[in-house]
């Protein structure tokens, strides 16, 4: 089952609830939320309390994805304010091993983040213990960016290792993901894909979200 998860991004947010119900009603399965520090990334969005306005207004679990410095310091807030899954950069990580049991005994399910040059084997050793690997296919910081075709390949990768593991561990995409790109992107072994642009700024988010669901699913 290929899981769509609307980034609150590209959401409005002078109507953020009304947003994310609209989204809900129209067939999302995760919540995504961005929250970039602006020193990891070059960007500075929201923290543990729109995290928890958005918990008040879904009942969806919600995918918190950390681009930012010291994120230990942070886990126990953003699992206390609702956020089911949560995942990491493998960079900003002094001990991974310890912050993925952070994220777990928080609460929350972890998963690793890979940059577009962080390579596969960077979770050789820590693949086991995640719920989720999030693939950046483009290099985080803002939406709207284009896809980079080599992200292809490097699923591929990723999902040869799950298999050769015996892993059930979903493989999530974040970055250029829209109905021009999904299909090629499932076919690869993607499970959970972020699409931010390319569902709040359609006219339809019903009949966007619908397209991208049977285009991953054929």
């Amino acid at each position: 089952m290929k899981l769509i998860a609307p980034s609150i991004l590209s959401a409005d947010f002078t109507r953020l609830k009304e947003e994310i119900q609209a989204v809900e009603t129209a067939g999302a399965d995760w919540i995504h939320a961005d929250v970039m520090d602006g020193h990891f990334v070059p960007n500075l969005t929201f923290g543990p309390m729109v995290v928890e306005a958005v918990r008040r207004a879904t009942a969806l679990p919600i995918d918190v994805h950390l681009m930012i410095h010291e994120p230990d310091r942070y886990i126990p807030d953003f699992a206390k304010a609702g956020a089911t899954y949560v995942s990491v950069h493998a960079e900003t990580c002094a001990h991974l091993n310890r912050t993925v049991q952070l994220i777990r005994d928080c609460g929350a399910r972890p998963g690793v983040v890979l940059n577009p040059a962080t390579p596969v084997e960077t979770l050789q050793w820590i693949l086991e213990y995640l719920d989720f690997v999030l693939v950046m296919s483009v290099n985080p910081g803002f939406g709207g960016q284009r896809f980079i075709p080599n992200s292809i390949a490097k699923i591929v990768l990723l999902k040869k290792m799950i298999t050769d593991k015996g892993l059930q561990t979903l493989i999530q995409i974040d970055g250029g993901v829209s109905p021009q790109t999904i299909a090629d992107i499932a076919a690869a072994g993607a499970d959970v894909f972020v699409a931010g642009s390319a569902i709040f700024n359609s006219p339809d988010y019903r009949r966007t979200i619908l397209a991208m669901r049977q285009l991953a699913n054929r």
